[in-house]
């Protein structure tokens, strides 16, 4: 893993776990936060540029999911639901 790549990576580590933070659910967050460990630990020796790219891709659509998870609110629900699922997290 190139050393610019490895630093991505890293910083979409950090960012999914800070935002995680927000979930008002402990059980939720709980278990949010053991996912991306876990999931990054068993990729942490790809070596692959390629496989490297669609991980981060991976991580991306989540963090996306992550993000639209915390507006989440019953008064903009329905237009959170809209721009979150019409929005493309992998550019």
């Amino acid at each position: 893993m190139t050393a610019s790549s490895h630093a991505l990576v890293l910083d979409l580590h950090w960012l999914m776990l800070r935002d995680t933070k927000h979930f008002s659910s402990y059980n939720y967050r709980t278990y949010v936060v053991r996912r991306i460990r876990d999931d990054f630990r068993e990729n942490k020796k790809v070596k692959d540029p390629v496989e490297i790219q669609t991980l981060v891709n991976k991580v991306k659509i989540g963090l996306g999911i992550i993000h639209c998870s915390e507006k989440d609110t019953k008064d903009n629900k329905k237009i959170l639901q809209k721009n979150c699922m019409s929005t493309n997290w992998t550019t």
